[in-house]
This record gives C-alpha cells, sequence and structure tokens, in this order.
C-alpha cells in the first residue's frame, strides 16, 4: 500500500514536470532560429523555382528585415545603405538637401511626410514651402510604407541635383507638385524676438542639433543687453533631435551636474544617467515659461520635462528658491523612448530601441506626455477666405459708393502703403516676419505674456511674500482661467 501510494506521488510529480516543461515558452534565440531556417529556405526556394526573379533583390531584402523590426515598435528600423549615409551626414548640421524640418514621428503607414518649419532662405524656403505642408511623394515614389528615415534620405542628394515633391496644403483644393534643386543647409534652429513693451524675451527653437546649441548660447547671452522679466521658451512643432544637444542647452540654465535624465534598459537594467557638464547662464530669478503642444516630443519633452521637475523639486527643498519653470499649451507627445543606431553589414545599419527614458523623479513620458500647468489650446488662425471676407465686406469703408471723409481716404492710402511694405519685407525676412505675424495671432504666447506679467505684478505689490513656484503656481491658477476643465454652478430665479 505505501509502495503503490510511493509510486503514484511519483509519476504525479514527472506528469506535473513534463507538462511544465511543454508551456515553458521557446526561448527568443530558439524562435529566432527556427524562422531563421524557415527564411532561408523560402530564399533558396525563389532562387530555385520563382518563374522571374525580382530585378532589385537587394530591395525585397531591406523591406523583409524593416518589417521584422517595425514589429517590435514604431520607431524601430532598418537603414539600407543610402539612408544610413544620409543620416550620419545630417546630424552634423551642414548637408545637402532642400532646408526643411520634418515631422520625426511619424510612421511608415502613415501617407504623408508633414513639414514641421523651413529653414529661412533654404531651396524649399525659396520655393514656397510652407509649415504643415503634406509631403505625399517624393521622385515619384508615395510615402506610405516608406520609413522616415528612407523619405529624409529621398529628399536629401548631391549639391544642385533636383528633387520632385508632390504635397497637400491645408484648405488648399489641388495636389501641389514643385521641384527644388538641393543645396548646402546650415540650419538654423533657433529664433529670438524681445518684447520693448512687456520687458520679456521670446525664444524659439524647432530641433536639437550641434547647431542649435551655440545659436541657444548666444541669444541668451544677448538677453542680458536688456532688462526683462520672464523668458517664454517655445518648443512647440519641436519634435526632437540629438539627445547631447538637449542636455547641453538644459546645462545653460540649471546648475553644473544637474541630473537631466535617466535610461533604464529591459526588466530597468543597464541604467544610465545623464549630467548637465557647464555653468548656466541664465537668471534662475526669473520666470521660464516654456510652449508645448502635442508636436513636443522626444528631447524637445526630455529638456521641458527636466525643467519642470528640477522647478519643482528646489520649490519643495526651500520655499525660497525662486527657480519657476511653468509649461503652456497642451500634452507633449509622449515619445519617451531610446534609439540606437548600430552598424551592421552591407555598409547599412539598424535603428533600435533599446530604453526608455525617466526624467527627475523617476517619470517616464513613454505614451504619456508631459501635462502643462496652464492648459490653452491654440486658437485656429484664420484662412485666406475669411481674411478676404473680412477686408472686403466687414467694414463700411468697403460697402460700394460708402462715404468716405478725408480722414478715412488718409487711412486708406496707409493702409495701402502698409499692405505694399509688408509684401516687400516678406520677400527680404520671410521666416521671422512669418514667425513675428505668427505671434502677433498667438492665444498661447499671449496668455503666456499675461502670466509673465500677473508674476511680475504679485512680485513688486507684495516685496515680502514668499515667492517660488508652488505659490506662485496657485496663485495664477485662481486668477488666471486657462482651457481645463472648471466648475459652474447655476444660479435659479425664485421663480423656479
Amino acid at each position: 500500500m505505501y509502495l503503490q501510494s510511493s509510486i503514484t506521488i511519483l509519476l504525479s510529480l514527472l506528469t506535473i514536470s513534463i507538462n511544465a516543461e511543454q508551456d515553458q515558452a521557446p526561448s527568443y534565440d530558439e524562435v529566432a532560429f527556427n524562422w531563421s531556417r524557415s527564411l532561408a529556405e523560402v530564399a533558396q526556394m525563389v532562387g530555385q523555382k520563382h518563374f522571374q526573379l525580382p530585378e532589385k533583390l537587394e530591395d525585397c531584402w531591406t523591406e523583409a528585415i524593416n518589417a521584422y523590426l517595425m514589429c517590435l515598435d514604431p520607431h524601430s528600423a532598418f537603414l539600407p545603405p543610402k539612408a544610413y549615409k544620409e543620416i550620419t551626414q545630417s546630424i552634423s548640421g551642414s548637408f545637402g538637401g532642400i532646408g526643411v524640418v520634418i515631422d520625426n514621428t511619424r510612421q511608415a503607414k502613415d501617407k504623408h511626410l508633414t513639414v514641421i518649419d523651413v529653414i529661412p532662405g533654404g531651396p524649399a524656403d525659396k520655393q514656397e514651402i510652407r509649415p504643415l505642408d503634406k509631403i505625399i511623394e517624393i521622385d515619384g515614389s508615395p510615402l506610405e510604407g516608406m520609413t522616415t528615415e528612407e523619405a529624409t534620405a529621398k529628399l536629401k542628394g548631391k549639391i544642385d541635383t533636383t528633387v520632385e515633391v508632390k504635397l497637400f496644403r491645408d484648405k488648399h483644393p489641388d495636389i501641389l507638385t514643385v521641384t527644388i534643386t538641393r543645396d548646402i543647409i546650415k540650419e538654423q534652429n533657433s529664433l529670438c524676438f524681445y518684447l520693448p513693451d512687456q520687458k520679456i524675451y521670446y525664444l524659439s527653437l524647432n530641433m536639437f542639433t550641434q547647431n542649435a546649441i551655440k545659436q541657444i548660447e548666444e541669444l541668451l547671452n544677448k538677453s542680458h543687453d536688456h532688462p526683462y522679466k520672464g523668458l517664454v521658451l517655445d518648443l512647440r512643432f519641436n519634435t526632437g533631435g540629438l539627445l547631447n544637444a538637449a542636455i547641453d542647452i538644459i546645462g545653460l540654465f540649471l546648475p553644473n551636474h544637474s541630473l537631466v535624465v535617466q535610461t533604464k534598459g529591459r526588466d530597468e537594467k543597464n541604467t544610465r544617467d545623464y549630467y548637465t557638464e557647464r555653468e548656466p547662464i541664465v537668471n534662475n530669478r526669473l520666470p521660464i515659461f516654456i510652449l508645448i503642444n502635442n508636436y513636443t516630443a522626444s528631447a524637445a519633452e526630455i529638456l521641458a520635462g527636466c525643467l519642470q521637475q528640477h522647478s519643482i523639486q528646489l520649490s519643495q527643498k526651500d520655499d525660497k528658491n525662486q527657480f519657476m519653470v511653468f509649461l503652456v499649451g497642451t500634452r507633449t507627445f509622449g515619445k519617451g523612448s531610446v534609439q540606437e543606431i548600430v552598424p551592421i553589414s552591407n555598409n547599412s545599419a539598424v535603428k533600435l530601441t533599446t530604453a526608455l527614458y525617466y526624467l527627475p523623479g523617476d517619470i517616464s513620458i513613454q505614451g504619456v506626455g508631459i501635462e502643462p500647468d496652464f492648459e490653452i489650446n491654440r486658437m485656429t488662425v484664420q484662412n485666406e477666405q475669411i481674411k478676404w471676407l473680412t477686408k472686403s465686406h466687414g467694414y463700411e469703408k468697403s460697402l460700394p459708393n460708402s462715404i468716405k471723409t478725408e480722414k478715412s481716404k488718409q487711412h486708406l492710402e496707409q493702409e495701402k502703403e502698409k499692405d505694399k511694405k509688408k509684401k516687400d519685407e516678406q520677400k527680404q525676412k520671410k521666416w521671422s516676419l512669418r514667425v513675428q505675424e505668427s505671434l502677433e495671432m498667438d492665444n498661447q504666447f499671449k496668455s503666456t505674456v499675461t502670466l509673465i506679467n500677473i508674476i511680475d505684478f504679485i512680485k513688486k505689490s507684495d516685496s515680502q511674500k514668499n515667492i517660488n513656484r508652488e505659490t506662485i503656481l496657485k496663485e495664477l491658477r485662481h486668477i488666471f482661467l486657462s482651457d481645463a476643465p472648471f466648475e459652474l454652478q447655476e444660479v435659479k430665479s425664485d421663480e423656479h
């Protein structure tokens, strides 16, 4: 009886052990080996039996490799020889191309490539390519199924060669076809304005490159030429770039050896911390407002989030610390993943997601983005039809046979002269004028200026008051009504 029970128990344990081995999932290496053998068999079979071999067999293989990498995540991709060569050249900030800043957050399934900005004086600028134009075809090749790296490689090439692009433009009925002659592009990544009446500096940055570091540092040094009460840093439509450029720029704001970001690999292994390595040059007793939107991604999110978190942590440690950073606009894109470019055989490379970024405070932005302190949605700028309708029918002076006094005639002549002058200036200073005109109608920017003025008023009205990020944020939210949901209580009359 005892022996029979023992045998029964041993058989049960053996059965459990066998089932456990059967249930255990095969390792990555086992699956990769088995299916790579199948891939080799398919390649051999095609070579032996297919009635017509492809003329460009390399294209078939690059598509196969890229399809595998795209199964992993949206940002891993295969870089064939031409794309790999072009991307290494573009990092230096000087290359043969058309002079556009493109949306690098797109996926290969997207049927277009969005132009985020146009380099002033570049080939695309001369052909009147505009921000938010959507390129759908490059030299006859549709964008659908093409990686961003491949699309970028097609736009670049030898100097004085041409590239033909087809594009959609918002509120334009037809597809536009534009032929652009490539040239050496010296990127201008930043632009700065001073508002003398408000005593505020505005600084925009469209991408993080090596050139951007020098440009931002020079502009921030020039900000000391005038007394100012706040800085607006515009990172809207900034889709990222080089991490080391973002770290260097953050070093202009934070004390030396401040934590910028941490990367964590699979199972939170292979962590690495990144710190600033220079002395700051920005006056940290003045408020910094950073404009963000859903196109603010990757390195731009790291800059905005890092400065915000340091501001929060410093105010919590020391309630007299006046380093105040506030985010204004809408939630950011949420790209918090790390890509490494690893060279492989055949002069190619793999762009592989290897880790996630974590902001100070162990905060991941991957798939979440960063929420602004003040949610303000961008109001739509008037289109050409509405502008024409307003100008032609929106005023008394536009009516047929309207009575015109000497003053109204003089005003009409001044407006005509102003329009002519604006067109002439636009031909000479296209990019800066475009930004300037855009800011004049930019409700997010105007709201930010108002917030800086409120802080300045609070400081002046009560110099003894303890001013830090938390106290100011509380007062601003009490005074300033943003687009975030707010409570409304209905007041009913006695009759109801």
